[in-house]
Formats: structure tokens, sequence, C-alpha cells
């Protein structure tokens, strides 16, 4: 009992046998199941072909004017109703009129508008600000005053040089005015001497002959003698006297004094100069940026390491700007000189201006793979009015550093 119990587990009955081999064997599939799907693969094809169709039909289909019509407004663009790319033309608002073709856009890109010229304006010496006329946005005529420094110091270092000056032109005066008088003088006082002295030399001749015949004492002689060598020497004084007042040292001296008056001269000039630089005024006529300084700071030109104030304000002509972009190398050949342009700023995108691509910078960015170009801003010499714009209103909706996009045409200006 116990051996049949521990070999049952291991005996199968027949039966049960064959039915885990059926169990394990493939389900077969018979010819009609095979027959009923022969038409599957196909209809994938149809489906496959039908969308290739449809696909090709919406590509070479017209764009609908409304998509186009919202397409050319992203880009800044007016298309007239049922307008079609290359064939339509744009009516461009704003400053720049013109018509445009989709198909004359070449490239677009954004950049940054910077003024031409921009100018730093420091005053030439250094000083209190006692006064300041600087506003920001303010426009200003060339040489409106925008500042006054103290002038105390400057002003003391002119009057002295002043004074040194006229002390130099009277010493001057003083030897070529009176001169030809004090030529007449000396001239005089030898003839005078000279007359003197022919009547002494008469005189020691006839005592010498009387001192011959005994006839005149040794005390007249000797009186005589010591007359006329005096009167002998003193015409050569007055004859030596009389010749240096001609050409004698009086030249050198006047010389020097004209060198002490250039002298004079200079440090006036420039005192006068110094004087002057406390009235800081605009160097162009332009719009205020940006103020750099208060009443009551120091500024010195020179001090550009220091605490100091270096500069009073910047300003610039906002008439004269242009638009700095980085445009991408793989663009760059669709760039080139003298290129037609439109700028429209991103803060003002319905207000169009005309320009033209104005340099081509020589040497790549090799951090942003691009290369830097300029495009001149062409600003409207008259309002929508017609009437002369001035210079102030120019540039009313374009400012330095706004972000503008430029749409590079295919054609050069003229063209």
């Amino acid at each position: 009992m116990s051996e049949m119990a521990n070999n049952g587990p291991a005996t199968t009955s027949p039966g049960s046998l064959s039915e885990r081999v059926r169990s394990l064997r493939l389900t077969e599939t018979s010819e009609s199941t095979r027959g009923a799907l022969w038409w599957l693969p196909w209809a994938l094809c149809i489906v496959l072909l039908g969308t290739a169709g449809f696909l090709a039909l919406e590509a070479f289909a017209p764009i609908d004017d409304d998509l186009l019509k919202k397409l050319a407004e992203e880009r800044g663009l007016n298309l007239g109703k049922g307008a079609a790319p290359g064939s339509e033309k744009v009516a461009v608002p704003g400053m720049a009129d013109a018509n445009l073709s989709v198909s004359d856009i070449k490239l677009e890109s954004k950049g940054y508008i910077v003024p031409i010229r921009l100018v730093q304006v420091s005053p030439k010496i250094s000083g209190t600000v006692v006064k300041l006329n600087i506003e920001e946005g303010k426009f200003v005529e060339k040489g409106f005053v925008l500042a006054v420094l103290e002038d105390v110091e400057y002003r003391s270092d002119y009057q002295r040089a002043l004074g040194t000056m006229r002390a130099a032109e009277a010493r001057i005066n003083e030897l070529e005015k009176y001169r030809q008088d004090e030529i007449d003088q000396a001239k005089a006082e030898l003839d005078d001497a000279s007359a003197q002295y022919e009547q002494t030399s008469s005189k020691y001749t006839r005592t010498v002959s009387l001192k011959q015949r005994g006839a005149v004492s040794p005390e007249d002689f000797e009186s005589a003698e010591g007359g006329y060598l005096s009167m002998q020497s003193r015409v050569k004084r007055l004859q030596l006297a009389h010749k240096m007042m001609q050409k004698g040292p009086r030249d050198a001296k006047i010389a020097a004094m004209k060198a002490e008056h250039q002298q004079a001269m200079a440090d006036l000039k420039k005192a006068k100069w110094k004087l002057g630089n406390t009235r800081v005024e605009a160097p162009v006529a332009g719009i205020i940026l940006s103020k750099k300084a208060e009443e009551g700071n120091l500024v010195n030109p020179s001090a550009f390491s220091s605490g100091l104030a270096a500069s009073l304000c910047e300003m610039a002509n906002l008439y004269e700007m242009e638009v700095d972009l980085a445009i991408a190398e793989r663009d760059i050949a669709k760039v080139f000189k003298d290129q037609e342009c439109r700028i429209r700023a991103e803060a003002f995108p319905d207000r169009f201006y005309a320009g033209h691509v104005s340099r081509i910078m020589p040497m790549g960015d090799q951090g942003k793979s691009s290369v830097p170009v300029r495009v001149l801003i062409k600003f409207p010499a008259l309002d929508v009015r017609g009437q002369p714009l001035p210079m102030e209103k120019q540039a009313e909706f374009l400012r330095p550093q706004m972000g503008a996009i430029v749409t590079f045409l295919n054609r050069k200006v003229g063209n």
C-alpha cells in the first residue's frame, strides 16, 4: 500500500498524457481563415496612397487668404485681400512710403539702434560745478551752455598774466620809443666835448711853445697839460657812448624784453583759455542722453580712475543713427553694401523707416558665429502734413538701444 502510494503520483494514465500532448501542439489555421484575410495588405496600401495624395494636394493648393494675412502681419507687412506670395504688392505703412512684394524681401534680422557719434561732454579743466543746465531728453543747439565752473582761481591767473604782459610792453616801449632822443643827446654831448677838446688842444700847444722860451711857469704848464689830457679822454668816452647807443647792448636788451613779452603773451593766452572753459558748451546740436554730474560736484577730466566725475553728460544727434546687427554667417551672403532696407522699432511696429547697409565689418564674431553689420537710418525731412520736421522731432520713435527689425531687400539704394 505504501509502495503504491509512493509510485502513484509518477504514474499517469494514457488518457491524461494524450490530452497533455495535444495541448502542446500548435493551433492549426484552417484554409478558410487564411482566405478571409487576403485583402488586409491591399487595404493598408490604399490608405497610405490616399494619405500621400491628400498631403500633396495640400502642399500645392493656394494659401488661404486669412492665413496669408496672418503670416504677413506677423512679419510686419500688410497684404491686400486675396494676395498671393510674390504677386501682390505690400503697402508699407509709416514713414517709408513704398510698395514691396514678398519676393523682394531677402532677409530679416533684429538689431539695436545706436547713434553714429556719441559725444561724451567733459570739461577741459577741473573745477566745481556752480551751475548746471543739463536735463535728460532735452534738445540743445551747438554752443548751448551746459554748465558753469567756479572761476576764482582761473580769473586770478588771467589778471596776473595780463599784468605781466603789460609790464613787458612798457619796458620795450622804454627801450625803443625814446632811443633816438637818447642817441641825439649823446651826439650833442660828444660835439660839445669835441669843441672843448679843440680849444684845450690849442691852449696846450701855445703853453708848450711858451715853456720852450721860458715864458710860462711850471704850474701853468701843468694845468694846461692836465686840461688837454682830460678833455681828450672825455671825447673818447662820449664817442664810445654814442656808438653804444646806436649799435651797442641796447639791441640785446630790446631782444630780451621782446622774448619776455612773448612769454607773457603765451601765459595770458593760456590763462584766458582756462577762464573761458569754465563755461562748458555743447559741442554739437543734439539730445542729452544721460547726466553724470550735479551742482557742487568736483569734475576733473583726467580723473577717470578716481572717485571724481570725469564728464558732465552724454549727448548725440539722434538724426544720425544706425542699426547695429549681428548677421549669422549662414546669412551674410544675402547682405551687400548699399542694400536697401526697411527699419521698424519693436516698440512701434507700424512705423517704417528707409535705410541702407552702410558698413559690413571686416571681422566676424567667433563667439556668436556672426558678422557685425550697420544699417544707416534715413529720417524724413517732412512730417505727415508736409511741414519741415524739427531736428528734435526727427527721432521721436527711434531711440538709442531700442530693438529694431531690419528687412533687407533684393536691391541697392536707388534701384
